[in-house]
């Protein structure tokens, strides 16, 4: 009995040190697994899309609660800190974290896009017959080496959330937060987009300016501004300190240099800028965070210190 017993499904904690999300700003990255439950909040500079196999995940978000069950798929924008806060034992779910870039290339209208990319969570509950084998699927293709078969996995994952809109669909906000206008990037808008982002994501721990950023796109500084505060709902200089942030929270996560070390490698000019950065969004301190880190959740259940009805 005791040896039946040890192989039952348990609930997974979520192991920092593993996680790859918050170094690569760029690029897809996949996760086919049982969830874990976070010890603290994370963010990382993708849109995060996730979908449902099996159980539940119950997700406590920047301002709100999202629970995702069976056959749910949800969309929300992971540069806001998020946590997994509770699952069943067998629980399954497969999260694709999708480049910004990708995101404006969805049709989705300039207010759900805007509302999205502010901290609200989208949840379809409307599930087509063929998410699961096509969820799968895509996983697997973008996890292969064969660029043409990520590029054809990522086409029809869009389209799919595009389809969200013409089903009914869940959107939980945050209480009393004010959603500022975004446009829908034409052809160009979304080129330069696109150029300025691979610009950041490739140079954001080194000194860079607007002009820099603007340069590479071949567009005036006042124009490199504007498009992406229109476009995305954030600054040149907010979406530079996202990345920052996410990859000196991976330095955290996995290694034991100091604290200097770590704003130093992130990009930040000097610790009392990285320290009032970093508890802007975490909440605490760099050293406390990573002390929180490492000490396993002693009840499931517990949130972000945001008492929050269940959705």
């Amino acid at each position: 009995m005791e040896l039946a017993d040890s192989k039952k499904p348990q609930k997974r904690f979520w192991e920092p040190q593993k996680s790859g999300v918050e170094e690569i700003p760029n690029q897809l990255f996949v996760a086919y697994e049982q969830p874990g439950i976070m010890r603290r909040a994370h963010w990382h500079a993708q849109v995060e899309v996730n979908f449902v196999v099996r159980g539940y995940v119950h997700y406590q978000m920047s301002g709100h609660r999202a629970m995702l069950r069976q056959g749910d798929m949800a969309l929300f924008w992971g540069g806001l800190p998020h946590q997994v806060i509770d699952t069943d034992d067998d629980s399954f779910f497969i999260a694709i974290h999708v480049p910004l870039v990708h995101y404006f290339r969805l049709r989705l209208s300039a207010e759900l896009t805007s509302k999205i990319t502010h901290g609200a969570t989208l949840v379809t509950r409307s599930p087509d017959g063929t998410d699961t084998g096509n969820f799968e699927r895509w996983a697997n293709y973008m996890r292969s080496e064969e660029v043409a078969k990520r590029d054809h996995a990522v086409e029809e994952l869009l389209l799919r959330i595009d389809r969200i809109q013409f089903d009914p669909f869940v959107l939980h906000q945050p209480a009393g937060k004010a959603f500022g206008q975004t446009e829908q990037p034409d052809q160009q808008s979304f080129s330069n987009i696109s150029n300025i982002c691979e610009f950041i994501a490739s140079n954001f721990r080194h000194d860079i300016d607007s002009s820099a950023i603007a340069s590479s796109a071949d567009i005036h500084p006042k124009y490199a501004m504007s498009v992406f505060k229109k476009s995305t709902g954030m600054t040149l200089n907010e979406y530079v300190n996202l990345l920052r942030l996410s990859y000196a929270q991976a330095l955290l996560m996995k290694e034991e240099i100091n604290v200097l070390h770590v704003a130093m490698e992130s990009g930040f000019g000097s610790l009392s800028a990285f320290n009032k950065s970093f508890r802007k969004i975490a909440g605490m301190s760099p050293t406390d965070f990573r002390r929180e880190l490492r000490t396993r959740p002693s009840l499931v259940g517990q949130t972000l210190g945001i008492d929050e009805p269940l959705n």
